[in-house]
């Protein structure tokens, strides 16, 4: 369950990522309230994990949703630019949190 709660946690992250965009530097309302939300949400949900799972581990698994969902969001939602090399980096970020989920 600590994993579903951390992956809950990596997915918030995306969603304050994207939110923190729209909300135009705080200068939108609903937008802003949304992104509070969402990064205490993953704040929290980081927390919980925590308990059972190793720093070392969680923070990265974390970011590295964050990180990855939210690149990908950037260049499905925003027209971000893709290449090759981008590709391949998103793809050794995914192999290292599985590789920590793995071997954890």
């Amino acid at each position: 369950m600590t994993w579903v709660i951390l992956v809950i946690a990596g997915f918030c992250e995306i969603f304050w990522a994207l939110g923190l965009k729209a909300s135009e530097g705080f200068a939108r309302f609903w937008p802003t309230v949304f992104t509070l939300i969402m990064l205490t949400l993953s704040i929290y949900l980081l927390s919980l994990a925590l308990r059972d799972i190793p720093i070392s581990t969680a923070y990265v698994v974390w970011t590295g949703i964050g990180a990855t969902g939210t690149a990908l969001a950037g260049i499905l939602y925003y027209n971000e630019p893709v290449s090759l090399a981008k590709i391949i980096c998103l793809i050794l970020i995914i192999g290292g949190v599985a590789g920590l989920r793995v071997l954890s």
